[in-house]
């Protein structure tokens, strides 16, 4: 459900807001917040809850492996979008699962009229490791219905 009102997005998110995406805001246009929800010192499978406000999204990436790896999506609150290059965009909300397979160059982030949430599963592999590359620009953004 769309709402630009965080009071009763916090309603919905379950699993928590968290804190403020400080340590990867230079890859996002807009804010972010960031709900650990397992210590990857003490789990295999790292996962948290990731709140975009509306209008928020990440910039392109890529999650890159030799074996295994990539990325979950969980859609738990809110609506937000999912693209992967060349493709066309998928509308998100509450109960998608994305599976994104390493080497596959996306991104996500909000709807511009909703908070939006998503519990971000990162897939275990070997020689994992993330490639930030260019944001997603307003023109291409805007176009978005």
């Amino acid at each position: 459900m769309k709402t630009t009102s965080k009071e009763e997005f916090e309603k919905q998110n379950v699993f928590g807001t968290g804190a403020e995406n400080t340590g990867f805001a230079q890859y996002f246009i807009g804010n972010s917040y960031l709900n650990p929800l397992t210590d990857p010192k003490n789990c295999a499978v790292f996962m948290a809850n990731v709140t975009f406000e509306p209008g928020c999204r990440n910039n392109w990436h890529i999650h890159h492996a030799t074996k295994g790896g990539g990325q979950l999506l969980i859609c738990t609150a809110g609506e937000g979008w999912y693209q992967e290059e060349g493709k066309e965009p998928v509308s998100l909300t509450p109960g998608t699962v994305i599976t994104i397979p390493a080497e596959v160059k996306h991104w996500h982030g909000a709807k511009k009229d909703s908070w939006f949430s998503h519990i971000a599963v990162e897939v275990p592999g070997e020689n994992c490791k993330n490639e930030w590359c260019e944001p997603v620009s307003d023109e291409v953004y805007d176009k978005l219905k």
